[in-house]
């Protein structure tokens, strides 16, 4: 009796999650999540490698290197996941995939809250605007209830419950504030904001100046880099009508800071800096790596060229001649 009353009362509490992309940030994300007692379900719809993973009996995930939580329920992608009932649904697919998840999510009458993962931003020719993530999921189903979670968290760190501080912002701050008491653990700390534009904007553009950081060459040269570069933030952040204290948020200085000092961006800036074209530098020393900062590039470029005043952003526009035009870094 006792027993039944006690299995009541945590079912009462605990929320059905589900996540789809098995990747590294996919997969680390479902850890506090379970460790918060919530029943976790992922997902993987492209990648044969993370199904191989999440699917066997061991859990053993190659990109994070570590034994994922037996508590953790995998399920072949499929439209009957949608035929259940979840408190919220994350995506953290590749930003190619969000096309992919906003069509099918199109196809059901989908009222459970939406938090995207996903870092990037899309260039619509046809409009010749560009588009926040969720801006192009609102395009599809303007029904959604979406909010964002970004800022500085390394998925390996977050897998090893290292302290990660993120920011969840949704128009609705109680909608935002609903799903951080549901994600955050003592190890997993949320921050909340409204600024839903201001928030995906800078979490997208740190990548390219990360880069522009990593090609100092000294702590001097790339302290003045970033300096420059949160001056830019801010013009970009306010031309696309977002808040300018977002740019000191956890979405941006935050994260540019984590990128700056270790990721895949900055060692390319790194080469950069050093004297190489991208194409020559990416070829001799990093072919199998994406670089997020040169992918938005070339993504966004046709509209920063055309839209925004190049006198405000002068890093930018020398890092995209850079990288269009394989030329060297020089500024």
């Amino acid at each position: 009796m006792l027993l039944d009353i006690w299995f009541d009362l945590f079912n009462l509490y605990m929320k059905n999650i589900l996540v789809i992309g098995g990747g590294a940030m996919g997969s680390a994300f479902t850890i506090p999540c379970i460790d918060n007692k919530n029943k976790v379900t992922i997902t993987e719809p492209y990648s044969k490698l993370f199904i191989k993973n999440l699917s066997s009996k061991t859990k053993n995930h190659s990109s994070l290197k570590i034994k994922m939580p037996k508590q953790l329920i995998f399920k072949n992608y499929s439209n009957e996941l949608f035929r259940e009932k979840y408190d919220l649904i994350v995506i953290a697919l590749s930003l190619s995939g969000i096309d992919f998840i906003g069509k099918e999510l199109k196809k059901f009458k989908i009222k459970s809250p939406i938090l995207i993962l996903t870092k990037g931003l899309k260039y619509e020719k046809n409009s010749k605007k560009i588009l926040t993530l969720s801006q192009q999921l609102l395009k599809k189903n303007n029904k959604l209830n979406i909010s964002v979670l970004k800022g500085p968290c390394l998925a390996k760190e977050l897998a090893k419950k290292n302290q990660t501080s993120v920011i969840v912002a949704n128009k609705n701050i109680k909608t935002a504030k609903y799903i951080g008491k549901m994600i955050s653990t003592k190890y997993y700390l949320i921050e909340y904001s409204k600024d839903v534009v201001g928030v995906e904007i800078n979490s997208a553009i740190k990548n390219i100046y990360s880069m522009i950081i990593g090609s100092g060459q000294s702590l001097n040269r790339s302290s003045s880099l970033f300096q420059k570069s949160i001056l830019e933030m801010k013009y970009i952040t306010k031309f696309f009508k977002g808040k300018e204290e977002t740019v000191l948020s956890l979405a941006g200085v935050g994260d540019l800071y984590v990128s700056a000092a270790g990721g895949r961006n900055s060692k390319m800036g790194n080469y950069l800096g050093r004297g190489y074209s991208f194409k020559k530098a990416k070829q001799k020393f990093m072919p199998n790596d994406t670089v997020e900062g040169e992918q938005l590039i070339r993504e966004i470029a046709p509209f920063i060229l055309q839209k925004l005043n190049k006198s405000k952003i002068p890093l930018m526009i020398k890092l995209i001649k850079t990288i269009l035009n394989n030329q060297k870094f020089n500024f």
